[in-house]
């Protein structure tokens, strides 16, 4: 989920590491996307320098500019951690931020628009699309190769569509609601 529209989610506190102020962190998707970041924006607390990173198996552990001790960590156990979209590192190919496939619109297996992605869920063991459309929302396995992506000249997702494929009843109207609470 966004913190805004030019944030992304990347994981969330899950409590300290160490004494001197490291803080582990429950990361969704790819810990990789941490590497390059030279500040995250946590949930509350606005935009914090980090000042060092330490990959854990899994997720990471950050040190950021004013948490200097093991209480300070511990005070931000359960927040939100986001990354600006323009300073997260180039995925490899056919690897997808969130934030690149919100806004894109889904497309059938002959073209016709079915709806329009507002957000992407992790659940775990698949990544699922939130589709608005004429009936609703509905959530849409992002597996292939059922969701095809189709990019645009810079290799980057301009558009989604169903596959031949792909199940049939996806986006009917008696599919299970979206909705709940915002994380």
């Amino acid at each position: 989920m966004t913190g805004g529209q030019d944030r992304t989610r990347l994981g969330y506190f899950l409590g300290p590491h160490g004494v001197k102020g490291g803080v582990k962190v429950f990361v969704l998707g790819d810990q990789e996307q941490f590497r390059a970041l030279k500040r995250v924006f946590v949930e509350g607390r606005g935009w914090l320098r980090v000042a060092r990173l330490e990959m854990l198996a899994p997720g990471v552990a950050l040190h950021l500019a004013g948490v200097g001790s093991r209480e300070a960590a511990e005070e931000l156990r359960g927040l939100n951690v986001f990354a600006a979209d323009d300073e997260l590192p180039e995925p490899e190919e056919g690897v997808y931020y969130y934030h690149e496939l919100r806004g894109l619109i889904l497309h059938g297996a002959g073209g016709e628009v079915l709806g329009e992605v507002v957000d992407v869920e992790d659940a775990g063991h698949q990544d699922l699309l939130v589709v608005r459309h004429e009936g609703g929302e509905s959530f849409v396995p992002l597996q292939a190769p059922y969701v095809l992506v189709n990019l645009n000249d810079r290799r980057r997702p301009a558009s989604l569509a169903l596959s031949a494929d792909a199940p049939a009843g996806l986006l009917e109207a008696d599919a299970p609601e979206v909705g709940g609470d915002d994380a």
